[in-house]
């Protein structure tokens, strides 16, 4: 794009994801937490079998991909409003390893940038 173009059509800014009701990512995890507290001990028992097994390392994601399975196969209704945020893995896997000292450093994690 030479210089005219450019200034005649600037780029358009991608547009800044906003959650709904305004809420940080955090914010947001920790409400579904606090609705949804299935989910973390679902997360705690397969954490645990994976443990039990040997594992020493293993990926929150990989358990989020179970839950899903395990909820399409239980389930009748293939259209189910059954949602787990990909966002929230390194929430839920701080969380657990936080809560359950057996679980510290199962999951690998990251510097959070907040």
């Amino acid at each position: 794009m030479n210089a005219i173009q450019a200034y005649l059509f600037p780029p358009i800014p991608a547009p800044t994801p906003v959650s709904p009701r305004g809420l940080t990512i955090e914010e947001q995890f920790r409400e579904f937490h606090r609705r949804n507290p299935h989910v973390y001990h679902r997360l705690r028992e397969l954490a645990f079998q994976m443990k039990g097994r040997g594992h020493r390392r293993i990926g929150m994601k990989m358990l989020f991909e179970v839950l899903r399975w395990q909820h399409a196969m239980s389930t009748s209704d293939p259209a189910s409003e059954f949602k787990l945020n990909n966002s929230y893995t390194a929430y839920y896997a701080r969380l657990l390893m936080q809560q359950e000292p057996a679980l510290d450093g199962l999951f690998a994690t990251r510097k959070q940038k907040s």
